[in-house]
């Protein structure tokens, strides 16, 4: 992006990878929902899923990470589809592709009950966002996005058996509903702006709408309206009103994986608002900001007055994703790569957390903090992987997030100044004390006279689910000049835009 309008896909793909990584996942839905509830059906499940990572695998290894273009480009003007690939949608890809496998062993590790349905909706979501994270075309990341939110609502649906987790389905369909509006009502605007540059014509190919809206009034309402609608799906302070209740009553790690573990709007924001409404970008960048950093410390704030483990880690998520929108914001190639880096880091370290916190219900029948204690005795394994993944969030080395932390905090002293960076810095200490709080109440602290728990040991399944996660994260942090080579032309091409 840089120049985007200039950088056009130049043939279509030789081999037609990317239309395969979506077919995968809708095949191998299909093929689980045929099988119904027996056995093969799980099998398939697995199959499909790992299979869709593998080809993820194969894509990251044929583009070329020196070029800003978009690659590997494939297009079919009947339908007005249009994909393609750089090194910062395929970090979301890969990220997608492994949620979505480990989340087909976590069902089965903790026994759940249709376990072929399950997978097959776990592969249309993975579906939806392979499409948002690949379509360069606005209406197609809308008819994505309410695939996969389809998706995560049947989830919801399908295993709410109370009134407060019927209450949570409501809050979210409310908010998702509204969010996908405002979205579809930006690509709207935008296709009406250009339509009134170009003698009628609509468009909503990226490519073609870079540089075709005008500053003034059709850029400033496609901004709000597209920064708002993705604002509500990442989720940021304050439209986050919806996860905190699907995080403690919704079913338990996979749909809130499934919706924050992919930062799809992070993604969303620096793939179409970033390029898309650069003018307005710059004149409400310190707005956005401030907002972000006020969510850093107000969220913190309540996370810690939460006694439930799952409402913690849901205001935990809000909190991250302000530094997140920081990092975007900042407009520099080194705030914008490490805001991607830091959604890749932080989808698996939250996933693999509310995953811990999945098996700990099992065992336990509550996540709330007053009744837990003294775990760590009993699933040691479960207490130092949920240690690692909240060290992982808050930046810690050997993880990928401090790289990545580094990167945005040297965007932000470089575009907001020391007090501002100090701030956000501060925001992240916050986090790593309310995270290390609830390892101290959940794991450490002593049994409770006549409350001690009959806790099950770590099941095989429970060591295979955290052992991949724990191993991709560290292999990440330690080797990460790969990743790094693979978003950095990409990033400076997005952030020269934004260069005076």
């Amino acid at each position: 992006m840089g120049g985007l309008s200039e950088i056009l896909w130049q043939e279509q793909s030789s081999l037609p990878l990317l239309i395969w990584l979506q077919l995968i996942p809708l095949i191998g839905a299909a093929v689980v929902f045929a099988f119904k509830e027996r056995s093969t059906a799980v099998i398939a499940g697995k199959v499909f899923a790992l299979a869709e990572l593998l080809l993820g695998v194969i894509v990251t290894s044929r583009i070329n990470p020196t070029l800003p273009a978009l690659q590997m480009a494939e297009r079919f003007d009947l339908i007005a589809y249009h994909v393609a690939v750089d090194g910062l949608s395929l970090i979301f890809i890969l990220l997608t592709a492994l949620l979505t496998f480990l989340m087909t062993l976590y069902g089965m590790s903790r026994g759940m009950i249709s376990p072929g349905r399950l997978f097959a909706v776990l592969l249309v979501a993975e579906a939806g966002l392979v499409g948002m994270l690949m379509t360069v075309n606005l209406v197609w990341f809308c008819v994505f996005s309410a695939l996969e939110l389809w998706a995560v609502f049947h989830l919801l649906r399908r295993w709410a058996s109370s009134r407060a987790e019927i209450q949570a389905l409501a809050r979210f369909i409310q908010y998702q509903a509204f969010g996908w509006a405002l979205f579809a009502g930006g690509c709207v605007v935008l296709g009406w702006a250009y339509a009134d540059a170009h003698a009628g014509y609509w468009s909503f190919d990226l490519f073609e709408l870079v540089g075709a809206v005008p500053a003034g009034k059709f850029q400033t309402a496609a901004f709000y309206l597209l920064f708002y609608g993705l604002a509500v799906r990442t989720p940021l302070f304050p439209l986050h009103g919806w996860l905190p209740n699907m995080a403690q009553h919704g079913l338990i790690a996979v749909a809130p994986a499934l919706m924050v573990g992919v930062k799809v709007g992070i993604y969303g924001m620096v793939r179409f608002v970033l390029p898309l409404t650069p003018a307005a970008v710059e004149y409400w960048q310190p707005y956005v900001v401030g907002f972000a950093m006020a969510g850093i410390f107000f969220t913190a704030a309540l996370a810690f007055q939460q006694t439930n483990l799952r409402r913690l880690l849901a205001f935990a998520v809000v909190s991250h994703t302000s530094l997140l929108v920081i990092g975007v914001f900042s407009l520099h190639e080194s705030g914008i790569q490490g805001a991607i880096l830091l959604a890749a880091n932080f989808g698996l370290a939250a996933t693999g957390m509310w995953f811990i916190v999945g098996f700990v219900f099992r065992r336990t029948g509550t996540t709330e903090l007053h009744e837990l204690s003294g775990l760590f005795e009993r699933i040691p394994f479960l207490a130092i992987a949920f240690l690692s993944f909240g060290l992982a969030i808050v930046g810690m080395p050997g993880t990928p997030g401090f790289d990545a932390a580094h990167l945005v905090l040297e965007a932000a002293i470089d575009r907001f100044g020391a007090l501002s960076t100090v701030a956000a810095a501060l925001g992240n200490v916050a986090a790593a004390g309310f995270l290390l709080w609830a390892f101290q109440r959940a794991f450490l602290s002593p049994h409770q006279e006549g409350r001690e728990l009959d806790v099950d040991r770590t099941l095989p399944m429970e060591y295979l689910v955290c052992g991949i996660a724990l191993a991709a994260m560290l292999a990440i942090g330690v080797f990460t000049e790969p990743w790094l080579r693979l978003t950095e032309t990409a990033s400076q091409a997005i952030a020269l835009r934004f260069i005076r």
